[in-house]
């Protein structure tokens, strides 16, 4: 299992693009490569996945427990020739002030060798006691190299290169110069979903030969394979176990929007729909007229505000799923699903009817109105059954959104306490109306929430 792990000194430092420019580089050179992302994240890992060619995974110490996630890991990581673990924010930043869950402590769990990215802009000498107080804080960690980025030119290039040779232990692997055509437009959740851009396979090609130019990739191949590498592959499936398919349960269709509006999954936890014997079908809420034939529905979250303007138009598919919500079908919706299924969506003077299913109106906002990670329990008006396997009251999850609800009907009832974070209004969230759960809450279907199993089983419970 060769591997490599990606960090940065700080946040917005460009290890993201440089990350997809490898993956992508990695692959053209005929690897199986496996993407990783640590923490909950779903816009860098659609970028990973595409360059990648397969899905990208996420690693979250918050959401998993240590030994689901290096499980996790080494089960999608069984069959790639490289894997790429992608950080987040900086190489020691974490909640916790000892640093267990921060990107060094998943290093050292995965005993994966670190390139650290950094954004030397402004920097000549100084560059030399970051290094160095790097290496030191940590001294079990492997920092193997560091890729320079965002320099001003070959003279700025050569004067880091002399520094860091002089001064520390540590190769640079590479030294990317800045150029606005790698950049990946951002918006207010952060770099513009892969889903929404038509040119993303384009970009992210012109990405890979800018790193290939710049970037020693063979080395970063050779530090891959490391000889002190765990053997992860003895893990596989013996602490927590992945659902597989059991041929005898019922078969179920259930729809999934996948489009430019919404686009934010887990593609571990859509695997688990199919262990559950669900098919997944997809539904393009700006072009498809009428829903599907299907038992259930996932509205996930995504960008809808963006779209809001052709989601108003496809007045057909609304009044469709409007009429379906009223005759039972069972839905669950995260977030920018939440947004859609309210009575109309707010943003920047203009105002657009979504579907009308959920009494409230979803107002967008300068500033976040709910950020991190959230801790929810459920309440009597939770509509999902538990089983053995997923039998739960308690759990974390993560949320992000610039919107919140107004006029919300005062009757409604929630599927949520929220003791940590924000939710709908500070206090709760999970809007349950018939059979519909909407939420501003992401879910993860791990270990401690198989949320998959209970919504798979609600839907066979209404089909009956």
């Amino acid at each position: 299992m060769s591997r490599l792990f990606i960090s940065a000194a700080h946040k917005s430092s460009g290890k993201t693009t440089i990350s997809i420019g490898l993956c992508a580089a990695f692959a053209r050179r005929g690897l199986k490569v496996q993407a990783f992302k640590k923490g909950p994240d779903y816009i860098d890992p659609m970028w990973l996945g595409a360059a990648a060619g397969r899905d990208c995974i996420n690693l979250d110490f918050n959401t998993m427990g240590v030994d689901e996630l290096m499980n996790t890991y080494a089960h999608y990581a069984a069959d790639a020739e490289l894997c790429l673990i992608e950080g987040n924010k900086g190489l020691y930043d974490g909640l916790d002030l000892h640093g267990s869950n921060s990107n060094a402590a998943l290093a050292t769990h995965l005993d994966a060798p670190v390139i650290l990215v950094i954004d030397a802009q402004g920097m000549t000498r100084g560059i030399a006691p970051l290094i160095l107080g790097y290496q030191a804080f940590e001294p079990k960690l492997n920092i193997a190299g560091v890729i320079l980025n965002k320099l001003g030119g070959k003279r700025h290039e050569q004067k880091l290169r002399d520094v860091i040779e002089y001064y520390t232990n540590v190769p640079v692997i590479g030294a990317v110069h800045r150029n606005a055509d790698l950049e990946l437009e951002e918006r207010h959740l952060g770099l513009m979903p892969s889903n929404e851009t038509n040119s993303a396979l384009a970009h992210i090609r012109q990405i890979a030969q800018s790193i290939e130019s710049q970037v020693d990739c063979d080395r970063l191949i050779g530090i891959s394979k490391s000889d002190n590498l765990l053997n992860l592959e003895a893990s596989l499936d013996k602490v927590v176990g992945f659902p597989q398919a059991n041929a005898s349960q019922q078969p179920l269709r259930i729809g999934i929007t996948r489009d430019q509006a919404f686009g934010f999954y887990y593609p571990d936890d859509l695997y688990m729909f199919e262990a559950q014997g669900a098919e997944l079908v997809p539904i393009d809420t700006i072009k498809d007229e009428q829903l599907p034939p299907i038992d259930g529905l996932f509205i996930g979250g995504g960008f809808p505000e963006t779209q809001m303007q052709k989601l108003e138009a496809n007045e057909s598919l609304r009044k469709h799923i409007r009429q379906a919500v009223e005759d039972g079908l069972p839905v669950y919706a995260e977030c920018g699903g939440l947004m859609y299924l309210t009575r109309s969506i707010s943003w920047q003077n203009a105002k657009y009817n979504m579907v009308g299913a959920i009494p409230a109106d979803t107002i967008m906002c300068d500033r976040p109105q709910g950020r991190g990670y959230v801790h929810l329990k459920t309440t009597k008006d939770y509509p999902w059954p538990q089983s053995t396997m997923a039998s739960i009251d308690e759990f974390w999850a993560h949320e992000f959104h610039y919107s919140r609800l107004e006029n919300i009907d005062p009757g409604v009832k929630f599927a949520y306490e929220v003791h940590r974070g924000t939710g709908i209004d500070g206090k709760s969230d999970g809007i349950v109306y018939k059979n519909v759960l909407g939420s501003y809450v992401h879910l993860r279907d791990v270990k401690n929430n198989r949320w998959v199993k209970r919504f798979v089983d609600f839907v066979r419970q209404i089909k009956g």
